[in-house]
């Protein structure tokens, strides 16, 4: 009963931080989902020492960054995909496609605390979370805002 109610809680938040590392809706779904498998395992042994966002948040991210080690030891080769007969995206749709696309091209670091910012992620579980000061924190939100703002103006 209580992963049911973590997973109603979380499930969107954890899929929008695997969409920041992959840019890629199918595959975030498997890594939110694999999330969840390893959070089901887990809860037994969680002591509470922790706040439980802030936990599983760790776990999401430290899921996200085994995959991305995989994947760097073992590149694939990209096909295009052309939809035949899809409805064109809205313009809403656009820039958050362009949004995940310029996090996921963030460094490392970077990708996880405005990933855990965009879900509203207090600054002091992001600081628990990446290992890093609250005001070293701020400093980067802030310099990784107007590093997206730029992208986004450099590409209007």
């Amino acid at each position: 009963m209580v992963f049911e109610k973590i997973y109603q809680m979380y499930w969107p938040r954890v899929f929008r931080l695997c969409m920041g590392y992959t840019n890629d809706y199918s595959l975030a779904q498997d890594m939110a989902q694999e999330t969840f498998l390893v959070i089901w395992k887990a809860l037994p042994q969680f002591r509470g020492e922790a706040n439980i966002e802030t936990w599983i948040f760790r776990i999401a991210t430290n899921n996200c960054l085994r995959y991305i080690e995989k994947e760097a030891r073992f590149p694939k080769a990209e096909f295009p995909v052309h939809g035949v007969g899809e409805e064109q995206p809205t313009d809403t749709e656009c820039q958050i496609r362009q949004l995940y696309a310029y996090i996921s091209a963030l460094p490392e670091i970077e990708r996880i605390i405005i990933s855990l910012m965009l879900e509203g992620v207090k600054q002091s579980d992001i600081a628990d979370v990446v290992g890093l000061s609250n005001a070293n924190v701020r400093v980067k939100i802030h310099r990784i805002k107007e590093k997206l703002a730029r992208n986004f103006k450099e590409n209007e």
